[in-house]
């Protein structure tokens, strides 16, 4: 059976889903229960709007506070991750920079499943979140990029684990780095 181009989820025994070029997610980790984002097959890495990122140490690991600025239906909040990585990413333009990566929880509809994001600030572009290729390739999803919102608000559960700072753990700021 083909998929329907038209379904809002995924469609048919062969479970591909048909997205939107934007669709609404959540990063229920980071508090984020709903996101527009623009699904970006140009793009490898997904990123998330975020400003005032410092880099810290916790318990040993290396951290990331971040902000997320108020825009696109989304309330400011800031942010607390374990870092997974830093990166050299080419940005819009084609220039590289390097990132901070972390990883989180994306839910697009009734989906779940874990991405990588790139930190930046993404002030300038209309949404706040680029899904990238990398975080689609293994889900089964097809980009129909004449349509948006097929999969409507992301369901949520109303527990979700907390990486906010608690008040008894050591953290020591680390300083930035110069990319190189």
């Amino acid at each position: 059976m083909t998929p329907d181009p038209n379904a809002a989820a995924p469609a048919g025994a062969s479970g591909w889903g048909v997205v939107g070029w934007r669709e609404r997610v959540a990063l229920p980790e980071l508090g984020l229960d709903l996101l527009p984002a623009k699904i970006d097959t140009g793009a490898r890495t997904s990123a998330l709007h975020a400003t005032h990122i410092v880099e810290f140490e916790r318990d040993g690991r290396r951290w990331v506070r971040f902000h997320i600025p108020h825009a696109s239906g989304v309330h400011a909040r800031d942010c607390v991750a374990p870092l997974a990585d830093r990166r050299r990413v080419k940005n819009t333009g084609g220039v590289p920079q390097e990132r901070h990566v972390i990883e989180t929880l994306l839910v697009l509809g009734r989906r779940r499943w874990r991405i990588e994001v790139t930190l930046a600030d993404r002030a300038e572009m209309r949404h706040p979140l680029i899904l990238g290729r990398t975080a689609i390739r293994r889900h089964r999803l097809l980009v129909d990029p004449g349509r948006s919102w097929l999969w409507g608000a992301p369901v949520v559960s109303r527990h979700r684990s907390s990486l906010k700072a608690a008040p008894d753990r050591q953290e020591t700021t680390i300083t930035e780095r110069t990319p190189s």
